[in-house]
């Protein structure tokens, strides 16, 4: 099974904002749909998913396991209250949200409880979400990297991650980009609106376009309709080399997330 490749993202949304986004771009064509147990919205997405009328089996559901539920004894127990809430028997992708090292559970338990989520049925493929090289190779070493489907990780035209994406392609691990726009930096970037100005593009259209042709999934997030609409034009957005060079130069370091006692050490 495969990632898709361009999804929704619903992180900060919540109550009656996340219900009309996930309708909107269901509405739109969007079939992938990405929610964590954290973001406090699972209910809402899936009352918009039953109300939307679209077929589960059309649908990519992935949902993100929290650091309280990570020990054996709670994490399928926190996944089914997930499904309850999503009204589905089961997702299609379930990750580890953040390694949290130090959170008094071992990487081996909580992989080994991901895994078994899988064995019941609750999940068709599993993952894992901003580790680091290191880690993911501990994932790997405790359930084989054929088991782990993505590492969705922050990146954006300023956070361009060469170590770690490299080495993930090395693993055929799939990369899913969260943040692509930088919390809406990029948007304002003048390389990036010289490329979108060339393609009569937009900036956003140019930034998720260059995630794609790197060959990573994209779960861009909005509220209004129109962008919802104009995000899902960047599929066919094609750069060429030297617009895909050019964004290459605008590597800055901006990591825009890395909460205290959940991140790991960065590559």
């Amino acid at each position: 099974m495969s990632i898709p490749s361009f999804g929704l993202g619903t992180f900060r949304l919540t109550g009656q904002a996340v219900i009309d986004s996930v309708k909107s771009a269901l509405a739109l064509g969007y079939r992938a749909i990405d929610t964590a147990q954290i973001y406090g919205n699972e209910a809402d997405v899936g009352q918009a998913i039953a109300e939307s009328g679209v077929a589960r089996d059309e649908l990519f559901i992935t949902t993100k396991i929290w650091v309280d539920n990570y020990a054996a004894d709670k994490l399928v127990a926190s996944l089914r209250d997930s499904l309850a809430k999503l009204r589905t028997d089961y997702v299609d992708l379930l990750l580890i949200h953040w390694p949290a090292p130090g959170n008094g559970v071992e990487l081996a338990e909580y992989m080994e409880a991901l895994l078994e989520a899988k064995k019941l049925g609750m999940t068709r493929q599993i993952g894992v979400s901003n580790f680091n090289i290191e880690l993911t190779k501990q994932a790997i070493a405790v359930v084989g990297k054929e088991q782990i489907a993505t590492n969705q990780i922050e990146l954006s035209p300023y956070l361009q991650g060469s170590k770690l994406t490299a080495f993930l392609k090395e693993q055929g691990i799939s990369i899913t980009s969260y943040m692509t726009l930088a919390y809406g930096k990029v948007l304002k970037d003048p390389v990036l609106a010289e490329i979108a100005a060339k393609h009569k593009a937009t900036v956003a259209q140019v930034a998720l376009a260059w995630a794609m042709q790197l060959g990573y999934a994209v779960i861009p997030s909005s509220t209004k309709p129109e962008n919802l609409a104009s995000n899902l034009l960047a599929r066919s957005l094609r750069l060429d080399e030297q617009d895909m060079a050019r964004i290459a130069t605008l590597e800055r370091n901006g990591r825009e997330v890395s909460p205290d006692g959940l991140a790991p050490i960065w590559d």
